[in-house]
This record gives structure tokens, sequence and C-alpha cells, in this order.
């Protein structure tokens, strides 16, 4: 039976021309109330009637690009290669154009990452490109697969870009997964190697594949020079810590952010006085954890070594330079344009790992108590 606008204000609980406000887009609607029109018209399939419908199996000259925070360089570099490389496609369009390309920042919200894709969806646009960690929910990972499902059944090119497989779809053109638990090791062996067996860790939010990715990491680098057990949980923390000794406790999580850097290294400092490195998620937090290290009189890496992830432009910059994780954020990027535009080959089985390098730098040296 087709769906009416009607069926989509009863199942959104509006009156239809608050449905058709938010589907025309020409009138002010509630935040809230549009994005309950628009996961009504997602769940039940609805296509505009009339000239709108003959277009049903055509696709725009529109790209989007989802990201989760796009003031973060780690995000912004990936989208300002994808668009460059979107952009610059001459006679792509249906009209002999150029795509349009557009930046769509759903500030880490699963509810915002679905509405942006429906509204895509409901542009039939050319391409998505989904950059960065995914959310390891249950729930939302259905409903992904589902709706990228809708995507692709309407012409849509999906790509991931660093972010894993979406287990169970086959809607993906392809996926460039980073090397996480790859650099997140090879970050943790390097401090092992210069000495260190007293290693804070930094953790981003518990739900992010990255995240969890970087952690097993570190992880499987301690319990490979036998300091700490990946498979029993140990070092796996966001209590107190209170009075735990070796590697256990030694984890905190928090936000992508200079702030919970700051109040996460704080927090292992009071747990473990006798700290000698603290690895941070990623680049920002970093920073946080250097001025928080200085705060408490501390020097770097005289007395704490300090190790960031993504080497992000700021890092050789930094006051010591930071050592850090190289992602190739700009060559992915670029290559995931490419592959949404159709302009590069997906690689055998649709997944690519990019590897991750490396890059030590001043603010890691032996712990004092080896020089």
């Amino acid at each position: 039976m087709t769906v009416t606008l009607a069926d989509v204000a009863a199942r959104a609980r509006v009156s239809p021309a608050t449905v058709s406000r938010v589907l025309n887009g020409n009138y002010p609607v509630a935040a809230a109330t549009r994005e309950r029109v628009l996961r009504a018209v997602d769940d039940l399939d609805y296509v505009l009637n009339g000239p709108a419908s003959s277009l049903a199996a055509a696709t725009s000259d529109l790209v989007g690009i989802l990201v989760n925070d796009i003031a973060d360089p780690f995000f912004g570099i990936m989208a300002g290669a994808a668009q460059t490389e979107i952009g610059g496609q001459e006679g792509t369009g249906r009209a002999g154009g150029e795509k349009l390309a557009v930046v769509c920042n759903t500030g880490g919200s699963p509810e915002r990452e679905l509405t942006y894709l429906t509204l895509l969806q409901r542009q039939r646009a050319a391409a998505v490109i989904l950059t960065g960690g995914a959310l390891e929910d249950p729930g939302h990972i259905v409903a992904m697969t589902t709706k990228l499902a809708k995507l692709a059944d309407a012409g849509t090119r999906v790509v991931l870009c660093g972010r894993p497989p979406l287990p169970g779809s086959d809607a993906i053109v392809a996926s460039l997964a980073f090397d996480n638990r790859g650099g997140g090791r090879r970050l943790t062996e390097h401090l092992l190697t210069l000495g260190h067996r007293k290693i804070g860790y930094v953790a981003g939010p518990l739900e992010r594949t990255t995240t969890r990715h970087r952690l097993e990491g570190h992880l499987a680098a301690l319990a490979a020079a036998g300091l700490g057990d990946p498979a029993s949980g140990e070092g796996r923390s966001t209590g107190s810590g209170e009075g735990r000794a070796g590697q256990e406790g030694l984890v905190v999580h928090g936000p992508y952010s200079r702030r919970s850097g700051y109040e996460a290294t704080l927090e292992l400092l009071r747990r473990a006085p006798d700290l000698t490195a603290v690895v941070a998620a990623n680049d920002t937090v970093a920073l946080g954890a250097c001025a928080a290290v200085r705060d408490q009189g501390l020097r770097i890496p005289e007395d704490v070594s300090v190790a960031g992830f993504d080497d992000l432009p700021f890092s050789v910059d930094a006051t010591p330079a930071l050592t850090t994780v190289r992602l190739p954020l700009y060559e992915a990027g670029a290559r995931a344009g490419r592959l949404a535009m159709g302009t590069e080959t997906p690689p055998p089985g649709g997944i690519a790992t990019i590897t991750a390098e490396l890059m030590a730098r001043a603010s890691t040296a032996p712990p004092r108590a080896t020089r």
C-alpha cells in the first residue's frame, strides 16, 4: 500500500502541514519536531508524490560527508581532502558540472547521524562518506545497516573513512579502516623499550570503536611484556582505582578533548604518583595531559613522558614535540573522495587497512631511574 503524507503525520504525531514544511524546508520547524518527522519518513519509507517521484531513481549532484566535529582537525583534514577530490571532478554531475560536497556535523550524536543520512537519502545524494569511529551500540548498528542499505538501493555510493566495516552490511562501496590496534600497540611498545613500566592511559569515550581498538593495542603490548592480561580486564577502569597496584586502574575514559586529558591525567597521577608515562587517546587529549603534568611541577619528558595519537599538525610544534602515531588523514580522506566518485577502484573485498606509523619525538625518554 502506498504511504501517504497523512500516514507520516500520524506516525510523527503532527499535522500534515508540518510534515510538508519539514520536507520542503520552506518554514521554520522546531528541531525535535523536525527529527520526529524525518524519523517517521524513514520508518515508513515515504517518497513524495508528483514530480519528485519521477526522480526517485536518479541521484543528485550532492555528496554528504559526515563528521563528529568539524572543529577537530582529525575530521577537518579528512573532510577537506575528500571535498577537494569531489569538487575537482569536472563533468561528473548530472548536468555536466561538479558535485557539491556538504559537510554534516553530527556532534557525535547517533540520532543526528541517522537524521543526516535520512536527509541525504531524500535528496538522492550521489554519495555519502562517513568518517571517524563508529558507535558500538547494537540498536544503532541495526539502524545504520538498514539506512545504508536504503541509500545503496537508491544508487548512493557509501564509503567509510577511518571507521571499521559495518557488520552484516553489503551496501558499502569501501571501508578505509585505520590500524588503531597496531598503532596503539607500537606506541606502548616504544615506551616499554625506553624502560617505562608504570604507564597511565587516557582513553576516549567507552562506546566508540576507535577508543576500544587503541586501548586493545595498548593492553596487548603490556600483556606481551608481562605487565597485565587484557583478557582479565586488567587496566580497564573508570572508577577511582583507590589503592590498586600495577597496571590495574591506570586507565581513565573521557571525551576526546583537552580538558578530559587534563583532568584524567591529574586522576592518574593521584592514583599512581610514581607514574613515569602517560599515553593519550589522541593528540588533543595529549595537550591536556601535558598541561596537567606541568601543573603538578613535573617536567616532560624528564619526570613523565607523554604520547598522543593521530599526528595532528600541531603535534610537531608542541613543546616538547609530541611523540605520537601518524595516521595519513589527508591521504585517507582524498582516497575516500575518489572512491565516492567512482574514480578509484575499491580495494579487494571492499576493505583496506591503513597503516599507522610511530613518530618518536622529544616528549618521550627513558624514565629517570634508568638514566
